[in-house]
């Protein structure tokens, strides 16, 4: 688990999690929203350690990177958008994202893909892109490892908890919804979740983890549904990923070569087609672990480069 201390008081900040600084999990009951409790909202741009964040509308986000899961010190209380936080909910914390809404995160380690409600702030461990709640780890397989690689796609807004619906016309179109993204650059958008072009592995299967007694009783409702219900999809994914460490992607050479420069250390530059247009991304790796990847983000962070991330790839 990877929520850090910052996490506990630091987030006062934001005001929605301040309550969570002390707290020990209810055994046996399974904290749920309250009437009337949670909002959709977007929120101000907020300082953490140093680095700014800028929540905003991001209907074509679509990242990969390190998940961890979070819980104790939470339990029972509120989300940032004002749900009651619930360790056995299919929910996680992202740092820009507007709350709630739904995404697909995929494992690119086994192949597990669960659809998640977004309606907190976090993670604030830098080099992680999404925390996810106990159950949600245990459902997508990296519960006792803390970690995984992931990737994470937008789908749509989420429903309120009073059940009034997405603030916007009829949401995603169904395609998008029910899209499974499988490999780090493709998304897999059809129905027979077909493999992926150039990746070896087994035909994808459709599969429910057995529910733990305290999961919601819809967790076993289609996962064409677009909606956190439990279900988990087994799909193609890449047999060898790796770590990198990215600070910046351009579609001028020169640029990412004077960041290079600036920066120094082991970064090299290498080019991607994307949309029909070259970028120049400017990175370090690959690296093999979690703790490789970490080290080196925390060494490239130091030299002043607070938009670097850890990205999945080939």
């Amino acid at each position: 688990m990877n929520r850090s201390p910052r996490q506990l008081c630091a987030v006062v900040a934001l005001g929605a999690l301040a309550a969570g600084c002390s707290s020990a999990p209810d055994e046996g009951n399974s904290v749920r929203v309250p009437p009337n409790a949670g909002v959709y909202k977007i929120g101000n741009p907020y300082q953490i350690g140093g680095t700014w964040y800028y929540p905003r509308e991001q209907p074509d986000y679509d990242e990969t990177g390190i998940a961890s899961w979070y819980g104790p010190g939470f339990y029972g209380h509120p989300t940032a958008d004002g749900e009651i936080f619930d360790a056995n909910a299919l929910t996680a914390a992202h740092r820009t994202l507007p709350l709630p809404v739904n995404v697909r995160v995929t494992d690119l380690e086994n192949g597990r893909s669960l659809i998640l409600r977004v309606n907190d702030r976090g993670p604030f461990a830098k080099s992680r892109i999404i925390d996810v709640s106990e159950r949600a780890a245990k459902l997508l397989g990296f519960y006792e490892a803390g970690t995984a690689r992931v990737r994470v796609t937008y789908l749509a807004r989420a429903d309120l908890p009073s059940g009034a619906p997405q603030p916007f016309g009829a949401g995603t179109p169904p395609a998008v919804v029910s899209a499974v993204p499988a490999a780090p650059t493709t998304t897999v958008d059809t129905s027979t979740l077909g493999a992926v072009p150039g990746v070896a592995v087994a035909p994808p299967t459709v599969t429910t983890l057995p529910p733990t007694p305290a999961a919601p009783q819809q967790e076993t409702a289609s996962v064409d549904s677009g909606l956190p219900t439990g279900q988990v999809n087994n799909v193609p994914v890449p047999a060898v990923t790796h770590l990198y460490v990215q600070v910046g992607a351009f579609s001028v050479y020169q640029n990412a070569a004077r960041l290079a420069a600036k920066l120094g250390g082991d970064l090299k530059i290498s080019a991607i087609q994307r949309n029909g247009q070259t970028l120049y991304r400017v990175r370090s790796g690959p690296y093999d672990s979690t703790d490789e990847a970490d080290a080196a983000f925390a060494k490239i962070n130091n030299l002043g480069a607070n938009d670097a991330h850890i990205i999945v790839d080939q």
